[in-house]
């Protein structure tokens, strides 16, 4: 069912070995190129004519009556709530104290530079469809958002046919329970750009973000600089670094997991044990059988995305997970929180036996909107900080400019840039101190 990659003895680059989805965001920017234009263009008309075409129902409004979330969230399964609201509990306490706090350096007497932290003015947050459901999305958005004292936030999620045409009721309630009333049933490239360029219904963002597929991903492509986002977050990826210690019933149950969301989902296992190896690989095809989405998940063990890799011993281990630079890194092994203060590359790394990925995926406290694709060696997951812009504010009395004057104009000539030393010298009637 899942592939192996044989690293031992190896002294090549792991990243052009390790398995990895092979999607291509290039080729669906000119799929979403018109769709995208013609959002621009006819607005509502245009998300009307996309359910009908996407999703299978004709709408006559895309944004969601309020009376439909207050009802959504009425009709809500008492235990989902129970659950969404310690979800949002856990969220508010780790998010919260993530807010940034305004800094003022006196760089001289007189002269001072502050940093201000200001919220972006209106986000437009995407909450995938399709395959699953996703009130947690709509958690993992909403809270860093109104934790960082975003004033305007909109929620996109596809139309969903057996539901009228709105999203997936547990959505809404979602939203109700988080206080956002500003819903849209839209989906796809359509939805991004619904927020990047506003429509009759929905005013226009500063900034898109969420998880979504291939096309969610290559919209946000497309229109990035016209709206900010926070990644080209792909299919999701887990990877488990685990030696002999581990349990193999418990390491297959979290790459299934993963596997559960996509067929181009990733499933990637890296261990020194070619006994753990072999357990884990009985341990899928064992559970695997028994699970509802078993088609799904064997296709995305199956695909050249997921793998077991065996590796010389930790060092190795600790190379290659960094060189993936997973979405999702499990450790497992002894001493894991000593082997996981070591990892560099990762979205959020998961830490024992005991700190599964359903747990961030829900109930942490943690965000799930992380990088994927190798991205997390370079970019970081959805936080309070996402949506927070430092803004610098240069305060200087006419003595603290005249004691570095000089060094201005100095530096402005090396340039080549006169202007610039003129400005300078305006304010000295043209004389500049200390020349």
């Amino acid at each position: 069912m899942i592939s192996r990659i044989d690293l031992r003895g190896s002294l090549a680059d792991p990243r052009d070995l390790l398995p990895r989805a092979e999607l291509d965001v290039e080729a669906a920017l000119e799929k979403v190129r018109p769709i995208c234009d013609d959002v621009r263009h006819r607005g509502t008309e245009a998300l009307i004519e996309y359910a009908e075409t996407f999703d299978g129902v004709r709408l006559t409004r895309v944004r969601v009556p309020a009376e439909e979330l207050y009802k959504a969230l009425a009709e809500l399964d008492p235990k989902v709530r129970a659950a969404l609201e310690e979800s949002i509990r856990r969220a508010r306490l780790v998010h919260r104290d993530q807010r940034r706090t305004d800094t003022t350096t006196e760089v001289v007497p007189g002269g001072s530079v502050s940093e201000r932290w200001v919220p972006v003015e209106r986000v437009g947050l995407y909450v995938p469809g399709g395959r699953a459901v996703y009130p947690s999305s709509v958690v993992m958005n909403v809270v860093p958002a109104q934790e960082a004292g975003v004033a305007s936030m909109a929620v996109a999620s596809p139309p969903q046919k057996e539901f009228g045409g709105l999203p997936h009721p547990t959505i809404l309630a979602a939203c109700a329970l988080l206080g956002v009333d500003e819903v849209y049933a839209a989906g796809g490239a359509q939805a991004v750009a619904m927020f990047a360029y506003g429509t009759q219904e929905c005013p226009a963002a500063n900034m898109v973000t969420g998880p979504g597929n291939i096309y969610v991903a290559a919209a946000k492509r497309l229109l990035k600089g016209r709206i900010g986002i926070d990644s080209e977050a792909g299919p999701t990826e887990i990877a488990v670094l685990a030696d002999d210690t581990a349990d193999a019933a418990h390491v297959a149950s979290d790459l299934i997991s993963q596997a559960e969301h996509d067929p181009v989902a990733a499933a990637v296992l890296v261990t020194d044990s070619p006994a753990l190896a072999d357990a884990v690989e009985a341990e899928l095809d064992k559970q695997v059988a028994l699970t509802k989405h078993s088609e799904r998940i064997t296709e995305a063990l199956s695909g050249r995305q997921s793998g077991i890799v065996l590796v010389d011993g930790l060092e190795q281990g600790l190379r290659v997970v960094d060189a993936y630079a997973a979405e999702h890194l499990e450790i497992i092994t002894a001493d894991a929180p000593a082997v996981a203060a070591r990892v560099r590359n990762a979205g959020a790394i998961f830490v024992g036996a005991h700190a599964p990925v359903s747990l961030g995926d829900y109930a942490a406290g943690s965000n799930h909107v992380l990088p994927t694709g190798g991205c997390a060696c370079h970019s970081s997951g959805l936080s309070v900080q996402s949506f927070l812009r430092g803004i610098h504010v240069i305060d200087y009395t006419r003595e603290a400019l005249a004691e570095v004057a000089h060094h201005v104009v100095t530096l402005a000539e090396a340039e080549d840039l006169p202007a610039h030393g003129a400005a300078v010298k305006a304010r000295f009637d043209w004389k500049v101190p200390n020349e």
